[in-house]
């Protein structure tokens, strides 16, 4: 998808404030600091849309990105921040259960992984959570620009091991710094959104 439009429309932490209407929606999902904002900002060819930090637990609440008026990218608070207040961490989880189990307009989950490290319990039982509920699921393995191309592989295989992945679960190794992984993902949300094809997404 060219996207020449997009823009954050709704900061929701509960129902009550979902954008309205039909539009599908894609959500992203994984731990703290795991870059969640930098892949965001790179698919939609953005510096600073989503917002980017070095400290982790940033997003506390629901973001919703509307991307040419016909699809939504949405921003889940990330987890697995220890240093966070138990109250907030519970907040959080809370405020993501209620997403996942009440919106119909979710087509896909993109859950987020740092290639250069085996996935955690934290993962795992996210990746559990969202199979229970038949979710598609695809992994973004993200950070890859920090690993050398020949050992890349080898990454890529561990991650997949650990996660156990299964018929239909899809990996696709992705670096917001050179661009990996963009199109090949931009190809999966197409087809799960129902788009016809509109040439690949911006570079």
């Amino acid at each position: 998808m060219i996207v020449n439009n997009c823009a954050i429309d709704k900061t929701a932490v509960s129902k009550a404030g979902y954008p309205q209407g039909e539009l599908p929606e894609v959500a992203f999902a994984g731990k703290s600091n795991v870059g969640k904002s930098s892949l965001i900002n790179t698919m939609l060819s953005r510096k600073s849309l989503a917002r980017t930090s070095s400290s982790p637990g940033k997003t506390r609440t629901i973001n919703f990105f509307i991307i040419e008026n016909k699809l939504y990218f949405v921003d889940l608070p990330g987890y697995g921040y220890a240093k966070a207040p138990k109250s907030e961490i519970i907040k959080w989880g809370a405020m993501t259960d209620e997403y996942l189990n009440k919106r119909k307009q979710l087509k896909a989950i993109i859950l987020l992984i740092d290639v250069r490290h085996e996935a955690g319990s934290n993962d795992i039982m996210m990746l559990d959570y969202l199979r229970h509920y038949n979710y598609k699921i695809i992994i973004a393995a993200t950070k890859c620009d920090k690993i050398t191309r020949n050992r890349l592989p080898s990454y890529v295989k561990k991650l997949k091991l650990s996660l156990g992945l299964k018929e239909g679960e899809v990996l696709i190794p992705f670096s917001s710094v050179t661009k990996m992984g963009k199109e090949e993902l931009w190809s999966e949300i197409e087809e799960l959104c129902g788009f016809t094809e509109e040439g690949s997404a911006e570079l």
